[in-house]
């Protein structure tokens, strides 16, 4: 299923009563950091108030746009208090502007919406935290790059009191010992260096080791194959 967030916001302003600060209002909501994530979330969190699964898998963004998803109760709580400072101070002007322009509708209405998105981010925040619903599988690759993002999201992720005990290497190359492709075993030398720090520094965490495929995982049959590498511990060849 691919979401829309720019609609899933749209929408949500526009549900509300008519009044014609949804122009301004969109704008706002999004130069908000990291809403496009948290509607997104919101999205599926509706979907499956509606029907019946046992596991939903949520496929997130990118470290960085992960981030800036679990700051975003933070930052909206900011933006609704500097709003609603703004509010107080310049809302007779918009008011009477509005009037002069022909506008229907009062800045009362766009602050109300903004509350109304944050009570949808609280939801999400809150089944974030709960560690009986939600957990984190962090994926990566035996690269720095990769190992320094992983701990940057292990860290983020316990300071927001969010459950991760799964971490997921994958693309790792298992050359037999009589290869003869050198490139093989360098890379392979170099990613046993970064797996040793991995196992170092989560040793608390369920590893999972994934090897580099010849092929592409696409089709239900390839899928169920490839599953299977995630609860069976892969046996590299001898």
């Amino acid at each position: 299923m691919e979401i829309d967030p720019t609609s899933s916001i749209q929408e949500m302003i526009e549900s509300q009563e008519s009044g014609a600060m949804n122009s301004i209002m969109q704008d706002l909501a999004f130069a908000i950091p990291g809403v496009d994530e948290a509607m997104g979330f919101a999205e599926v969190m509706k979907l499956v108030k509606s029907m019946e699964y046992s596991v939903i898998i949520f496929d997130t963004a990118p470290t960085g746009h992960t981030l800036r998803f679990l700051s975003f109760p933070t930052v909206l709580e900011k933006a609704l208090a500097k709003v609603s400072q703004l509010s107080g101070r310049f809302g007779p002007m918009m008011q009477q502007m509005s009037g002069l322009m022909g506008v229907s509708g009062n800045h009362e209405d766009m602050f109300a919406k903004l509350e109304s998105m944050r009570a949808v981010i609280n939801e999400v925040n809150t089944q974030f935290q709960d560690p009986e619903k939600t957990t984190f599988v962090c994926v990566c690759i035996s690269e720095f790059l990769s190992l320094y993002e992983t701990e940057r999201l292990v860290q983020e992720l316990t300071a927001g009191n969010i459950d991760t005990h799964n971490i997921v290497v994958n693309q790792l190359l298992f050359p037999p010992k009589d290869s003869n492709c050198d490139q093989c075993k360098v890379r392979n030398r170099m990613q046993q260096k970064y797996l040793e720090q991995i196992f170092d520094l989560y040793e608390d965490f369920h590893i999972t080791l994934l090897p580099l495929l010849t092929n592409e995982v696409r089709g239900v049959e390839k899928l169920k194959t490839f599953s299977r590498l995630l609860v069976e511990p892969f046996q590299p060849p001898k």
